[in-house]
């Protein structure tokens, strides 16, 4: 089943990395739960050898991801995670990064406690403000690592200008694109030499798998990455690239809910008089909103909204009977969380509250319930606040 050149995104996300089992015909990629592959004769294999350093299944999805982002391969890991850890690998002793300063907590805790351990430095600035980006360059930086929209408070960086900024200063310009998906952005089409997903969220869609992969566009970096998966080893299993590979073929049918839901929820929210602010990317309220508009196709399932204090946001948290008090993101039931206390709990309290990472602050990841019915849960949790 060949693509043409001119497949739209559906027809990519659908069918790319992907053939008809040869043996069999079927058109599902199977899960090839093997630890090793039987050899012909010495020296002479059918292109697998060792599990950890090829699989069948795993390929398939790394194809189809690599086609959905537009980049030149991708590679699969164990975790969002273990993603980033392998794109920072692309580093050296006495190399800098610059941060988007409000990036997932489990990103912080990576380079903040772990890598600086090895002699690499990070410094984290509002990506969106890019004097105060181009500032934090010094020649030791080889990578700006933008998380857009930013978890949680949805701060957004323009792509084509931070790629300009980072080629500028001969660093590569990574991009966590977890929060959006490639359905409504689209990094690498803006100048973006990585990009980085965790699995678990959109792309998989079903609260049912971790997982992370790394797309990139270099030569360097493609066969660096292919050479670090195999010595590194924490690679996806082919149980959980099967379950991706399920996600991505309803990826743009799953985000158009989710973006209408998550845009629907924050006019609701933003027009209750007991929430004092909401963050989302498609409110005009939002100081980025035309960035935004023109960066992204829909503002997808993310939004946050502030009760003003922890005693407020605990009880709408223990109040809401739909919404799942849960970490995560990105699957088809609608999640509802406290980044303070749960995902940014690793990021120290005075640089959370400088971002707006309050006490009162919640957010949803909205899935893919009856929208009615999910304001009339919160209709009712807020009410008891």
């Amino acid at each position: 089943m060949k693509l043409p050149g001119t497949a739209r995104f559906s027809t990519v996300c659908l069918h790319a990395g992907q053939e008809p089992d040869p043996s069999t015909g079927a058109i599902i990629t199977p899960i090839f739960q093997t630890s090793t592959y039987v050899q012909e004769e010495l020296g002479k294999h059918k292109g697998y050898e060792y599990a950890r350093t090829q699989n069948p299944t795993r390929a398939a999805l790394e194809g189809n991801l690599a086609a959905i982002e537009g980049g030149a391969a991708a590679f699969a890991f164990a975790s969002g995670l273990a993603a980033i850890n392998a794109i920072t690998s692309m580093l050296k002793s006495g190399d800098h990064v610059i941060v988007s300063d409000n990036v997932y907590g489990g990103t912080f805790r990576l380079f903040d406690k772990v890598l600086t351990r090895y002699q690499l430095s990070f410094s984290y600035v509002d990506t969106g403000d890019l004097d105060a980006t181009a500032r934090a360059f010094t020649p030791a930086t080889k990578m700006l690592f933008v998380e857009t929209p930013s978890n949680p408070v949805m701060r957004i960086t323009d792509l084509a200008k931070a790629a300009d900024l980072a080629h500028a200063h001969d660093a590569r310009l990574v991009v966590d694109n977890t929060f959006a998906s490639p359905v409504i952005q689209q990094p690498i089409a803006f100048g973006a030499d990585l990009v980085t997903h965790s699995t678990t969220k959109y792309l998989n869609g079903h609260s049912d798998s971790i997982g992370g992969v790394v797309v990139a566009t270099r030569d360097e970096d493609v066969e660096w990455l292919r050479f670090y998966q195999n010595a590194a080893g924490a690679i996806l299993s082919p149980f959980d690239s099967f379950l991706v590979l399920r996600g991505t073929k309803t990826l743009p049918l799953r985000m158009a809910q989710h973006c209408a839901t998550g845009l629907a929820l924050a006019q609701f929210l933003e027009a209750q008089p007991k929430v004092r602010k909401v963050y989302y990317p498609g409110l005009a309220s939002h100081p980025q909103h035309d960035l935004a508009a023109r960066q992204m196709k829909g503002f997808g399932g993310m939004l946050s909204f502030d009760l003003g204090s922890r005693d407020a946001a605990a009880t709408l948290l223990k109040s809401v009977r739909l919404l799942a008090l849960a970490e995560s993101l990105g699957g088809v039931e609608s999640l509802i969380s406290h980044p303070a206390t749960m995902t940014h709990a690793s990021v120290p309290v005075e640089h959370r509250n400088a971002l707006g990472i309050t006490d009162g602050l919640v957010r949803i990841s909205a899935g893919l319930e009856d929208l009615d019915d999910l304001k009339d849960d919160l209709t009712q949790a807020l009410a008891l606040v």
